[in-house]
């Protein structure tokens, strides 16, 4: 049973230490051995309220949607999908028009076990150790896994929201002293991995839920438990001494849905395969430059006429080219033209080249000839 304490109207966290101690604890650390430091870290850990993160064990109290202790009663068309049982009472009555869709167990064997099993269920979750006090009105918050515990009555007037934060895996339970009141179209809204599954209300009174409310959880009470009209829950109404009443109410399996356990430490990254590149060799660059196009020649001497373009055919090596601007007379003629460096690409050139090649130097000759031929009329003429 837990003792009363005084809490503000809101969520707060128990675990924090006074500001006080914590400088004390910081100005002892330097003077301590490392034996001391391990007994002091130790008994600071074992101060702090450890979250058991498990579901409760309802053993074969788990099947049932509704379980009562005294009665079970019921006013238009409930829809139950698990069991209906009652122990140690022994009245049901409302069935139909409610309709349950599994077993119903009244003072039997399987109904007496299963109120054993509630009352043991009960006991677990009053005590968990609180990580976080809430009192007054739950609307408006939201949690994250851990237990909650009020020393008096607890409300809903609105929506609360349970967030797991990507652990399906994540509890929460509610510890509530006294009642436990949702209002009219009240909410719990389970969101990030939060499963109605792991959600428990221990109460210690009685539990009422509003007129066309939305609940989610396994409620334990302790007395009774009364569904006001249109209630839906997604969970179990387990009473333990008194009735569970009910008025056109649809409940749902709480099941629950595999997924991943929470990450924990670093989280590791995952490479892909490395992928293997089929390169095509490349040739081997034997030192002989190759022409890939069509290369042109030309060459031109004063008073000549110019011979016709050759075309190297694909594959000649390409000539070493620049443009002389040589004098007049022979220099100029040979300088006009392109000079060639026909030493290093004679030997790879194939027919075809060499009489491009021969015509070039005709070309040539033919120039050279006729500078000739004009000097020596001119010395003819100086003489006469």
């Amino acid at each position: 049973m837990r003792h009363s304490s005084t809490q503000n109207h809101s969520v707060r966290n128990q675990s924090t230490p006074p500001a006080a101690a914590s400088f004390r604890r910081r100005a002892a650390v330097p003077v301590l051995g490392s034996a001391a430091i391990f007994v002091l870290a130790l008994a600071v850990a074992w101060q702090q309220p450890a979250f058991a993160a498990a579901p409760i064990n309802l053993g074969t109290a788990a099947p049932y949607s509704v379980l009562g202790g005294s009665t079970v009663t019921n006013t238009g068309p409930s829809i139950l999908p698990g069991n209906l049982g009652v122990s140690p009472g022994s009245a049901i009555t409302g069935f139909p028009p409610g309709l349950a869709l599994a077993a119903t167990n009244a003072a039997n064997a399987l109904a007496v076990q299963a109120q054993l099993d509630v009352v043991t269920a009960y006991n677990e979750a009053a005590a968990r150790p609180m990580t976080t006090g809430v009192s007054g009105d739950l609307a408006g918050f939201t949690l994250t896994e851990g237990v909650y515990t009020s020393s008096s009555s607890l409300g809903l007037n609105g929506a609360l929201t349970l967030d797991g934060k990507g652990n399906f895996n994540s509890i929460f339970v509610f510890q509530v002293a006294s009642t436990l009141v949702t209002g009219s179209a009240s909410r719990v809204i389970l969101t990030n991995g939060a499963q109605a599954c792991n959600v428990y209300w221990q109460v210690g009174s009685s539990a009422t839920l509003g007129t066309a409310s939305s609940f989610k959880g396994t409620i334990l009470a302790l007395t009774s438990i009364t569904l006001q009209t249109g209630a839906t829950v997604e969970g179990r109404a387990l009473a333990r001494n008194g009735a569970v009443t009910l008025d056109s109410n649809v409940f749902t399996a709480p099941g629950c849905v595999a997924g991943p356990p929470p990450t924990t430490g670093t989280p590791t990254e995952t490479v892909p395969p490395t992928s293997t590149v089929t390169s095509t060799p490349t040739a081997t660059d034997t030192g002989t430059p190759t022409a890939g196009g069509t290369a042109t020649e030309t060459t031109t001497a004063r008073g000549a006429t110019p011979t016709p373009t050759a075309s190297p055919t694909t594959g000649a090596p390409l000539a070493k080219t620049g443009t002389g601007t040589g004098g007049t007379g022979e220099t100029r003629g040979r300088n006009q033209g392109t000079d060639v460096d026909t030493a290093a690409s004679v030997s790879a050139v194939g027919p075809g080249a060499l009489v491009a090649w021969g015509a070039v130097i005709a070309g040539i000759g033919a120039a050279a000839g006729s500078i000739s031929g004009a000097r020596l009329l001119a010395g003819r003429r100086r003489n006469s």
